[in-house]
């Protein structure tokens, strides 16, 4: 697999990375061997970039990972999350403070049973705590060693530049696919002017492009996209019409949905990184495979054409005041 450079500290990473955080949480039930697996398949690919977070499976998702990359850690380019904080008794808070920064990269190295991580990010922006004391406490473990690269994750484009003042920011971690076409109005220009790489996660519209289930029913009762508004109602049934028409000009392009999708993303710019999520080798397989699939200007314009800004139908998340601050 091609590789791409994010931002300009010189990260370089496969040009697909790998999604980790269904192998834990919230996408139904898991099988920690098939994931390991699956993570041990990627590498053989050529797929090295690997994302996960703290609060994927409250933890267990690094574990996992720590597990699946111990004794290949230099083969691999990690990536792991904080500040989305998730208590025992369910409720959940941003914690973007310097101490907080702190003891949760700590934590997360133990937990993947490294020294450094590649990248980190911040999950979410702090509305309490200023971009400048958060990225300032994270420039800090760039100091120290324990992280090489530093990120954001759904920021918006006034935090961005206040975050990249303080410290070079080299990726920005958003959903961009056919169907959420958010960052490229005003998020995407901003971080290309200042050199920060776009890391696109949920490039299959959790799986929704992929043609993987045509109704919320087949989905398993601990799957959280049974309750995600763009699957519920005459949404479902909008959205619906959107995913058909990738199955058919992937059925013209001789490839699978997932791969136009996927494919799509990839033409977006060599700045761009997107990184499917999945447990099994199977899909794995059929995603690195997207990138052989190339796309004349006819087919981008058609796509284009089925799917501009706004096309689909709800929000991308139940809950969207966390998003673009």
């Amino acid at each position: 697999m091609e590789k791409r450079t994010l931002g300009t500290q010189g990260l370089v990473v496969s040009e697909q990375g790998l999604g980790c955080m269904g192998m834990s949480a919230w996408y139904g039930s898991t099988d920690d061997q098939e994931s390991i697996a699956t993570i041990h398949r990627a590498l053989e690919l050529g797929l090295t970039f690997l994302d996960t977070a703290d609060v994927y499976g409250q933890g267990a998702n690094e574990e996992l990972v720590g597990r699946a990359i111990a004794g290949r850690r230099d083969e691999f380019v990690l990536a792991t999350k904080f500040g989305n904080r998730w208590f025992d008794d369910g409720t959940r808070t941003i914690d973007g403070s310097p101490d907080y920064v702190r003891a949760a990269i700590d934590a997360s190295l133990k937990r993947l049973n490294v020294e450094y991580v590649d990248l980190y990010y911040q999950h979410r922006v702090d509305a309490n705590t200023p971009i400048e004391e958060t990225v300032g406490a994270m420039a800090e473990l760039v100091e120290a060693g324990k992280v090489k690269h530093l990120g954001l994750s759904e920021a918006g484009p006034d935090t961005i530049r206040r975050a990249h003042a303080v410290h070079p920011i080299t990726a920005l971690q958003s959903e961009w696919s056919l169907w959420t076409r958010d960052p490229e109005a005003e998020v995407l220009p901003v971080v290309r002017e200042l050199g920060i790489g776009f890391v696109a996660y949920s490039p299959l519209g959790r799986g929704f492009l992929a043609g993987r289930f045509s109704s919320p029913d087949e989905l398993e009762d601990g799957d959280f996209r049974k309750r995600h508004p763009r699957m519920q109602g005459e949404n479902f049934e909008r959205n619906r019409a959107l995913a058909q028409r990738v199955r058919e000009l992937a059925e013209e392009k001789d490839c699978t949905p997932a791969q136009l999708a996927l494919a799509w993303v990839l033409s977006r710019g060599d700045d761009v990184v997107p990184i499917p999520g999945t447990k099994r080798r199977s899909y794995l397989e059929q995603n690195a495979a997207a990138s052989e699939v190339e796309l004349s200007d006819d087919e981008l314009r058609e796509l284009d054409e089925a799917f501009p800004p706004g096309a689909a139908a709800g929000q991308r998340y139940a809950d969207m005041s966390s998003i673009g601050r």
